[in-house]
């Protein structure tokens, strides 16, 4: 039997740091500190549900806040912990790759399966646990017409 030899090459890759995202409630607004003070306006608004997702682009990446807009997993976050960073995502050449080789070394995660995402994304967190308390988010950006 002949065993399938695989490259360094060959593995889903990540590619750069996506976003860091920041949770807040209604009280304050940081995309506008942003705009105002670091020239920095914002790009991209989504409504989810119970909280309003902003894209701030920096460089090759994002800021991204989650304002609360009502009950859900960002409203419980920022009762416990205020205002502060909810995770950091990075960019991934292949969702469903990384968490097939995740999964199989029992690594703890909130999504098996790549979900739908902010702008056109695929998305995965992995549970805080395995990074000391630290939300790490695996984001795979859709292929434009270019890349394929």
């Amino acid at each position: 039997m002949i065993g399938v030899i695989i490259k360094p090459s060959d593995l889903p890759r990540v590619l750069r740091i996506h976003h860091c995202a920041f949770a807040h409630d209604t009280t304050r607004s940081p995309e506008e500190r942003f705009a105002v003070l670091l020239d920095l306006p914002v790009c991209h608004s989504e409504e989810v549900d119970g909280f309003t997702e902003r894209m701030i682009p920096v460089g090759d990446g994002y800021v991204q806040t989650l304002e609360v807009t009502g009950p859900g997993v960002v409203e419980k976050f920022v009762t416990r912990r205020g205002s502060s960073l909810h995770h950091i995502a990075f960019e991934v050449d292949d969702i469903d790759g990384y968490l097939r080789i995740l999964r199989g070394k029992s690594v703890q995660l909130i999504d098996e399966v790549p979900r739908p995402g902010g702008m056109g994304t695929k998305i995965a967190f992995i549970h805080p646990s395995e990074f000391d308390g630290l939300l790490v988010e695996l984001v795979e950006v859709p292929k434009t017409a270019a890349d394929k």
